[in-house]
């Protein structure tokens, strides 16, 4: 890997995008999301997978100009149309209409359809727990999961996503609904690493902790077995009937023609419920007794969702964010 500044890496996927006729503010800030994403050490989802989403503006898939609009309301909950737009920008604006509803209402619900892939889906957990608030966000994707007893692929790696603020550290879970996503696969495979426990089936069927056998059979593990196979269809479902959008049997399976998908973004005040301050000691007191367990491995500390991601951007902000020189090399040619 080699180590870039921060500003230097968001400045030149802006001065792509803006090349791709994004306007220059929301060139800048859909560049910011991607390096944000790098920085946070979540590689798989920021500037590594900018080569793809290039590719989905130019075959027409993303519309670098689109922005969603409201479709309907009803108090708290809103139904918003995507159109096609970059699945960054859209989601990041519908987590901040999620969190302008739960400041009026105490709760807002925004349902999105007709949007493309939004890269790091914990960007908009981090985003509602920077605004003091409870989050919880999900999308849909293209069918790349069996479902539980099935052979082929036909329910979505739906990524699930909760928040908690707390002045310490927000805690944020960003969860696939394999056990491993398929960034992180692919991850693996390129540093020609094993999985630390089984991620999926080979061809033949049996439990395996090979990447490279898991992709080529297409057959990931979800988490829980059969209880995140059921996960991902009831997420699937709510997405799209809250939306009016499409279901993951309705989307496309190759990657690069991934969209139309649906999300779901959902915002809580905690001041609703009673004080602030007896929310922010519940959840201090629920990080301290973690951090009170012991530890399986003496060298390896317990750690809440989200503590380690603090750790690694104020390392990647203090020495260069670490981007795969192969990687850096193609985005520079576009």
């Amino acid at each position: 890997m080699q180590r870039l500044p921060f500003h230097e890496l968001q400045a030149t996927l802006a001065g792509i995008l803006v090349g791709l006729g994004f306007a220059p503010a929301r060139a800048a800030h859909c560049a910011q999301l991607f390096a944000e994403t790098t920085r946070d050490g979540v590689y798989s989802h920021g500037v590594h997978r900018f080569p793809r989403f290039v590719a989905m503006i130019r075959n027409g898939n993303i519309r670098v100009d689109a922005e969603p609009a409201l479709v309907t309301r009803f108090g708290a909950v809103e139904r918003w149309d995507g159109h096609r737009g970059p699945g960054n920008l859209n989601a990041h604006a519908s987590m901040q209409r999620a969190i302008a509803l739960a400041r009026e209402h105490g709760i807002g619900y925004v349902s999105l359809a007709n949007t493309n892939h939004w890269m790091r889906g914990g960007t908009y957990g981090w985003q509602v727990a920077e605004a003091g608030m409870i989050g919880i966000c999900w999308t849909n994707t293209l069918p790349n999961l069996p479902v539980w007893g099935g052979v082929e692929p036909c329910i979505g790696n739906n990524p699930l996503i909760f928040a908690v603020p707390r002045a310490a550290g927000h805690v944020v879970l960003d969860m696939a609904i394999s056990q491993f996503s398929f960034g992180a696969l692919e991850s693996y495979k390129a540093r020609g690493e094993m999985l630390p426990v089984d991620g999926g089936f080979d061809r033949q069927g049996q439990l395996t902790r090979d990447p490279a056998a898991i992709e080529a059979s297409g057959r990931a593990l979800p988490v829980g077995y059969w209880k995140g196979s059921g996960l991902s269809v009831l997420l699937d479902m709510i997405a799209a009937m809250t939306s009016l959008g499409l279901a993951t049997h309705q989307l496309a399976g190759d990657p690069l023609q991934e969209a139309g998908i649906s999300q779901v973004f959902l915002a809580i005040q905690p001041a609703a419920f009673g004080s602030a301050d007896h929310s922010a000691r519940i959840a201090d007191e629920i990080v301290a007794s973690l951090h009170r367990s012991s530890p399986t491995d003496q060298h390896t500390p317990i750690r809440y969702p989200g503590e380690r991601t603090l750790q690694i951007r104020a390392e990647n902000l203090a020495r260069g964010v670490p981007v795969d020189p192969a990687v850096w090399a193609e985005i520079l040619t576009l």
